[in-house]
């Protein structure tokens, strides 16, 4: 095979100079992903304004549920709405949130959208012997502690003047170690849905949001639930 000479077709040279620039370009470009991160933290700012004076009670949350173009939005996963839900609440996982989805749920911009997550409830019994709710499994706190300790290497403090128990092991053990050695001035951070939630909302353009702000025994009788475990419960 004769080698190839620059001096003889300068022009074929070029061209397999040119050629072999755009095939190395080809594979180190990429394009970027559909992520601003800037673009949404201007987002937040915004939301964080209009947030102020869109959070309700429980009483008002209940009071403006009944009135005319309102929906209560549950974007938990489908698996805890079903097993419990505040009642006539309708469901749109978060993950699936688009604008034809949103659509799909809410008439029309015009509508109040109440939206409440799992850090809005807690369920603690009334008084002995009386029968209550239990919907802690359903509406878990979301929330973590600062990691400034390894969990793996904290163990309980011995006692001596206790007698040996069984262990624990699993994630009960794992949060009784975690309340046990987390400095008292170390405060748990939440995320709660409520907020992703009602900023994306906000983003896909919807104005009307209003966020059920208190904390709420499920037992106190101001937010009614349904639910297969509501009514598993109810039954016994």
């Amino acid at each position: 095979m004769k080698s190839f000479k620059y001096t003889k077709n300068p022009f074929a040279y070029l061209a397999i100079v040119l050629l072999s620039m755009n095939s190395h370009s080809g594979f180190s470009q990429f394009a970027p992903s559909l992520v601003n991160f800037d673009a949404y933290q201007d987002l937040v700012s915004e939301v964080k304004e209009h947030r102020k004076t869109h959070l309700l009670n429980a009483e008002e949350f209940v009071a403006t549920s009944k009135n005319e173009k309102v929906i209560i939005l549950d974007t938990r996963s489908d698996s805890m709405y079903m097993a419990a839900h505040v009642k006539g609440a309708i469901h749109l996982n978060f993950s699936d949130f688009t604008q034809e989805n949103l659509a799909k749920v809410i008439p029309s911009p015009d509508y109040k959208i109440l939206i409440y997550c799992n850090n809005n409830f807690e369920s603690k019994p009334l008084a002995l012997n009386v029968s209550s709710l239990d919907l802690s499994p359903y509406f878990v706190t979301k929330q973590a502690f600062p990691p400034k300790f390894d969990v793996k290497k904290i163990t309980k403090p011995k006692s001596k003047s206790k007698a040996k128990t069984k262990s624990k092991s699993g994630p009960s053990a794992i949060k009784d170690v975690i309340q046990e050695n987390v400095p008292v001035d170390v405060k748990p951070i939440t995320l709660a849905l409520n907020i992703p939630t009602y900023i994306n909302l906000y983003g896909y353009g919807y104005r009307n949001i209003y966020e059920l702000s208190e904390l709420v025994n499920t037992n106190s009788g101001k937010i009614e639930f349904e639910g297969t475990a509501v009514s598993i419960q109810l039954k016994k």
